[in-house]
């Protein structure tokens, strides 16, 4: 684990692993993802879910809500991926705005809720894409080239890394 409040359990590793074994452990992390995060969260109160993770950083309510919003645009991307015929450019966002925005302030049973579902559905699109699925890509205008093996495993890290970042703060607070 890393000592760094922002990489909890260290940065992403371009160097990830194309198998199968790699894959079904991905999957598997996307899967357990929902029941993580609002264990990550149970029995919080208002002002625990309301303090930053770290100095600077997202609070715990902003934290659970940018899950949501990342996957919800991730499992699009997977979509325009699989269902165009050419690899497409999508759309980037800018993930600190969404954060200040209103319903960034909502209480995170909303989101908890939005994962559920979302990780539901993209758990399912998981499992029945073929091999060649997974190597089909899509663009980020600022990062380039992404497989869809590429993009799992960015989520699968960004599960981790994001539910590290609420389990650290409570060990660290001893809440």
């Amino acid at each position: 684990m890393s000592q760094d409040l922002r990489y909890p359990i260290g940065e992403f590793d371009m160097g990830f692993a194309v198998t199968p074994a790699a894959r079904k452990e991905r999957i598997e992390t996307i899967t357990a993802l929902p029941a993580k995060i609002r264990a990550a969260v149970a029995g919080l109160d208002e002002s625990q879910l309301d303090t930053e993770y770290r100095s600077g950083g997202w609070t715990v309510r902003q934290t659970v809500h940018h899950v949501a919003d990342s996957h919800m645009n991730s499992i699009i991307r997977f979509k325009l991926a699989l269902t165009e015929d050419s690899a497409p450019t999508i759309r980037p966002y800018y993930e600190d705005r969404w954060a200040e925005l209103g319903d960034s302030k909502l209480p995170v049973d909303v989101s908890l809720n939005l994962i559920d579902g979302i990780h539901a559905r993209w758990v399912s699109l998981l499992e029945s894409m073929s091999e060649a699925d997974f190597a089909k890509q899509f663009v980020h205008p600022e990062t380039g080239p992404w497989s869809l093996d590429g993009a799992l495993a960015l989520y699968s890290w960004h599960s981790l890394h994001h539910t590290a970042h609420i389990t650290k703060l409570r060990e660290r607070n001893g809440w």
